[in-house]
């Protein structure tokens, strides 16, 4: 059955009312396909995975940059990304080669792998390790942007947002572990190199994985791609898409609760400090910490993903955010390293529903044809609002009461995100997975695909 979307006025939720039915078999390679790409991705991101590690020991260890010099150089690095929303946009009203998403996956995949190399036979120093993190990232968010928006539009066009959600949050969760895990034992493997050679085998390998990216994007497996429709079907009119993103009333309320949840003033410096300078952990305990963390999330995603198919996401959005609210309470209660450790258990149980319900909110509230830059602008909005947040932490942290402080910032700032959820489009959040709206007679009423 092909998928008929009706759009209401502009500004309005959109109400999808017919969907392609799936089998089983069919959402499982979906999920599959992109598992694969979410993973690749999540490694050979410059910003993030195997390489950004790595990157912030050889700044320290072997350039013998401060701390502050450290901080300004990820600051600058990060400039791109705060532009996210614009190499959606691009995504969004571009067309590579024919080939949509697929088009950006190998240009810019295959852009990002030359890049990779350039710079691996590049000398060494501050301006050039910038000025790669830089170029790499720019060039590296064409291909993030394809595979947000590919996401976005598989999730609404067979009303499967919330399984999309939980496997992009543990495909995501799992290489961010290992590279916590493994980033400092790959440090050490490079410092046995000398600088040129340590620089060239982190390159190299970044290389290698992009050019897996851009040979992957020669796929085109039929259940992820055969059923797709298009949702643009004349002429691309960036003023009019525009006018069409600032009238979009569910982008907001999505986007708001996206932002409070990824703000968290003080779970970053100041919580490293509190384990190291309080709890008397050492470097690798924090490692540790954000590994354990990190990890802890996935059984929350799975559970999400059980429930989602059969709970309306109102309520999963509701209960996620009263079970998170309180996420970072267990850390008042621990006296050493290793009770924190513990306690990172805890505190990511208590998130993994929350993070997968406001993804999967974000997912449903982009307006057609415009996911990439709705996906995008919540990357980055995450990325900004956690440095101001860590910013704002520190202040508090060091001049009002201490961790505790920040403990009790956090958690108001997260019990913000339940008045928002009262501003969210009703016709958006009352069907699970595998549920579509059906208009009649002008009323919508709820039914299973």
């Amino acid at each position: 059955m092909p998928t008929d979307t009706h759009d209401s006025p502009v500004g309005a939720t959109r109400v999808v009312t017919a969907h392609t039915a799936l089998l089983r078999s069919e959402r499982g390679r979906i999920s599959l396909y992109l598992a694969v790409l979410i993973s690749l991705l999540a490694f050979g991101d410059p910003g993030g995975g195997l390489i950004n590690i790595p990157i912030g020991f050889f700044l320290k260890n072997r350039l013998h940059l401060t701390a502050q010099q450290v901080a300004d150089f990820r600051l600058i690095a990060a400039i791109p990304v705060y532009l996210a929303f614009v190499f959606g946009f691009i995504r969004d009203i571009w067309n590579p080669f024919g080939m949509r998403d697929r088009g950006f996956m190998l240009l810019f995949g295959a852009t990002t792998a030359v890049l990779y190399v350039f710079f691996a036979f590049t000398p060494i120093s501050f301006a050039t390790l910038l000025t790669a993190n830089l170029l790499l990232t720019t060039s590296f968010l064409f291909v993030a942007s394809a595979q947000n928006g590919l996401t976005s539009v598989l999730g609404q066009q067979h009303a499967i947002s919330g399984q999309l959600s939980v496997v992009w949050n543990i495909f995501t969760s799992m290489p961010n572990t290992i590279a916590l895990l493994l980033g400092g034992s790959l440090s050490v493997l490079l410092e046995t190199e000398n600088s040129v050679q340590a620089a060239r085998i982190l390159f190299l390998g970044g290389a290698a994985i992009m050019t897996m990216v851009a040979a992957y994007a020669a796929l085109k497996p039929k259940s992820v791609f055969g059923k797709l429709q298009k949702e643009r079907t004349g002429a691309v009119e960036p003023l009019k898409d525009i006018r069409t993103l600032v009238r979009h009333w569910p982008i907001y309320p999505a986007l708001a609760i996206w932002t409070l949840w990824s703000f968290a003033p003080g779970s970053e410096t100041p919580l490293q400090y509190y384990m190291q300078n309080t709890l008397l952990g050492t470097d690798a305990t924090w490692g540790q910490w954000n590994a354990i963390i990190e990890f802890s999330y996935i059984p929350s995603f799975i559970v999400f993903r059980l429930l989602c198919g059969r709970i309306a996401l109102k309520n999963l959005l509701l209960w996620g955010t009263v079970v998170a609210i309180p996420q970072m309470v267990p850390l008042i209660f621990v006296h050493s390293a290793t009770s924190a450790l513990v306690a990172a258990v805890a505190m990511g149980l208590m998130g993994g529903v929350a993070t997968a319900a406001y993804l999967d909110l974000v997912i449903r509230s982009c307006p057609p044809g415009l996911q990439g830059t709705i996906l995008m602008a919540a990357t980055a909005l995450s990325v900004t609002v956690s440095r101001l947040g860590d910013v704002i932490g520190t202040k508090v942290y060091q001049d009002y009461g201490g961790f505790g402080a920040c403990v009790v910032a956090i958690t108001v700032v997260y019990a913000l995100i339940l008045p928002l959820l009262a501003l969210v489009p009703k016709d958006l959040v009352i069907t699970a997975d595998g549920q579509k709206l059906a208009v009649s007679g002008g009323a919508a009423a709820r039914s299973a695909i």
